[in-house]
């Protein structure tokens, strides 16, 4: 399911909702849309597969941004750790169990929607 969250304070157009992601994917490519260079990125020392088939991949390092689906009337916001990926992908970010966990999100492939509560009820 491809989404267009904002993520810190950008809105960007594809990002992909994968339930199946142990961790939270920003591509390199994505860096200079929301004006972050490495440098402010923390050390990850772990590897992680399955991006690149049968390789593993090194991150860059590691960050925590906000990011918020919906409307000015109905969002939800939260802070998502994010690890780097050293590699230019599809999409701009992948969004996995960690993320879905933490907006208490519910995806719904079927028809194509993320079900959240949001801060202000309707």
């Amino acid at each position: 399911m491809i989404l267009d969250p904002c993520i810190n304070n950008v809105r960007f157009e594809r990002v992909l909702v994968d339930g199946s992601s142990s961790i939270n994917i920003l591509f390199r490519n994505s860096l200079p849309a929301l004006k972050l260079t490495l440098a402010q990125l923390k050390p990850y020392e772990a590897q992680f597969w399955g991006v690149l088939p049968g390789q593993s991949s090194i991150p860059l390092g590691q960050i925590t941004l906000p990011v918020q689906f919906g409307t000015p009337d109905h969002f939800c916001t939260e802070f998502v750790n994010f690890v780097v990926a050293d590699f230019d992908g599809t999409y701009q970010a992948i969004l996995g169990r960690p993320s879905l966990t933490k907006f208490i999100a519910v995806p719904h492939y079927s028809y194509l929607v993320l079900k959240m509560p949001t801060e202000k009820a309707y």
